[in-house]
């Protein structure tokens, strides 16, 4: 399948509103859980999803707060809560009652990601973040990675270095590792994969409008999985566009994670 470019009107869902559409999805019937999203778009995927079809989704003000209320992005909260300090957010991962949603520096065909540096470990060309808690994460809750520019320099052969478990890693370690391990969606500027094939690697699941099959494959650095028939990602509903725009980010910041 080939999408053809498309005109973005004033009713018309921008790449940047099928990105947070995407991202809500994966929060989609998820129940009375953590949502622990990073990054713009994710933020606004993870509130839109309290306001439809995930109303007991679990908010916080990104900080040490569970909130109530679904306040726009940036402002603070009316309504609070919960309490929710370090160690008790622990608990929430270590039981697996959250979904993070990570961003990825690389990641490779088994979702393997590397937040932490590029190059050699011993002497890297690029010091990142560190490893942070991406193991626990993978390990023990779902997880999920948004990556808002889909380029062969993300999207890697091999990562660097292992900070987040794939699946092929996970399988290896044996059952203390793949009991829990579970890798929900992969979400960039171009469409959403996941890793429903027999070798638990990479699947192109559905295009953003106006992206072409060729394009992902080109700026993808291995071989991905693509169905003859990939379809494109769900059209959001006028409730849901309203909400995005007027509601959750009146100020258009998810335009500048991903440009129209």
């Amino acid at each position: 399948m080939s999408g053809t470019d498309t005109t973005t009107t004033a009713g018309t869902a921008t790449r940047a509103e099928y990105c947070v559409l995407a991202c809500a999805e994966a929060w989609r019937d998820a129940g009375e859980i953590l949502a622990s999203p990073m990054g713009t778009v994710p933020m606004i995927g993870a509130r839109l999803a309290k306001l439809t079809f995930s109303p007991d989704l679990l908010l916080t003000d990104g900080e040490a707060r569970l909130i109530a209320d679904v306040p726009a992005i940036g402002a603070a909260p009316r309504v609070v809560e919960g309490w929710l300090p370090y160690r008790q957010h622990l608990a929430l991962v270590t039981t697996g009652r959250r979904h993070v949603m990570m961003g990825a520096s690389q990641i490779d065909r088994y979702g393997n990601q590397n937040i932490s540096c590029i190059g050699d470990w011993a002497q890297p060309k690029r010091q990142l973040l560190g490893v942070r808690g991406a193991p626990v994460n993978t390990l023990n809750n779902p997880t999920s990675y948004w990556i808002p520019k889909h380029s062969t320099r993300v999207f890697v052969e091999r990562v660097d270095m292992v900070c987040g478990v794939g699946h092929d890693r996970a399988a290896a370690a044996g059952p203390s590792a793949s009991r829990y391990h579970r890798l929900s969606d992969v979400i960039s500027d171009l469409g959403v994969f996941d890793f429903e094939t027999p070798d638990r690697t990479m699947r192109l699941r559905s295009l953003h409008p106006g992206v072409t099959v060729e394009e992902v494959v080109a700026a993808t650095g291995f071989a991905l999985t693509v169905p003859d028939d990939v379809p494109y990602t769900r059209e959001p509903t006028a409730e849901e566009l309203r909400l995005i725009r007027e509601e959750i980010d009146p100020k258009g910041l998810r335009d500048r994670e991903v440009p129209s």
